[in-house]
């Protein structure tokens, strides 16, 4: 292994969009320094935490387009039918909703579940109430892509929650994603919900740990009848 990969290996990367934060924490503690050595240890790990926040590590992603990949990292927090959002245009029946939760130490970027075409982004404002609760899909501010996946549309929306205030999304209409591609990131502690079409399997279950980029979160390739459970 050479000394790059070593490198790569050691030190994750991390998001230049967190770079701002993490220079405002790192100057807040050389001054509080000047009043408390406390303070300032206290402001070292506060700054630490900030660029593990940050960070954007590398994923190895499956890439059958029968799968689902898990758009966050988090704890699966709903799995179940749902409305999608109104503004997305994908009408009023339900479809499976699969949810993440990300809470201050998971990491933020997220990916693509699926490959395909981006037909629409829509952002609306909104409140910023506990991401974990079932309301927050349709009270809080919020991002959606819809995708045209090879296996219908799929919708994948961003979700401020209750410390998050700022919904980022690199992507753009009419572009082409890649499955495990990175196209947004929200600070700090949120959720992350993907809206699958008929066929769709579910893949993983109610407080289970995924990991963005890798997780089968649902299968299209599959026949088996997965029940459906909605949180409270």
């Amino acid at each position: 292994m050479s000394i790059a990969d070593t490198i790569r290996r050691t030190f994750v990367p991390i998001r230049h969009e967190g770079y701002p934060f993490i220079a405002a924490f790192a100057a807040v503690a050389v001054f509080l320094g000047f009043f408390s050595t406390s303070l300032f240890w206290i402001g070292t790990i506060l700054t630490g935490w900030c660029a593990y926040f940050f960070r954007d590590p590398e994923r190895v992603v499956p890439t059958d387009d029968g799968l689902v990949i898990s758009p966050a990292d988090g704890v699966v927090s709903a799995v179940g039918p749902a409305v999608p959002p109104a503004e997305l245009g994908m009408g009023s029946g339900e479809m499976t909703r699969i949810s993440v939760f990300m809470n201050v130490f998971s990491c933020h970027v997220n990916r693509a579940p699926v490959r395909g075409r981006i037909t629409r982004i829509e952002h609306r404002p909104g409140k910023f109430l506990n991401a974990e609760l079932d309301k927050a899909s349709t009270e809080n501010e919020r991002n959606g892509l819809v995708i045209d996946s090879p296996n219908g549309a799929v919708a994948v929306v961003q979700i401020a929650g209750l410390v998050a205030r700022r919904i980022l999304c690199w992507a753009e209409p009419r572009e082409n994603i890649a499955v495990g591609e990175r196209f947004g990131l929200i600070r700090f502690g949120s959720r992350v919900d993907v809206f699958l079409p008929a066929g769709a399997v579910p893949k993983v279950a109610l407080g289970q740990t995924a990991v963005a980029g890798e997780t089968v979160i649902a299968d299209f390739s599959t026949q088996a009848v997965s029940p459906l459970v909605r949180t409270v």
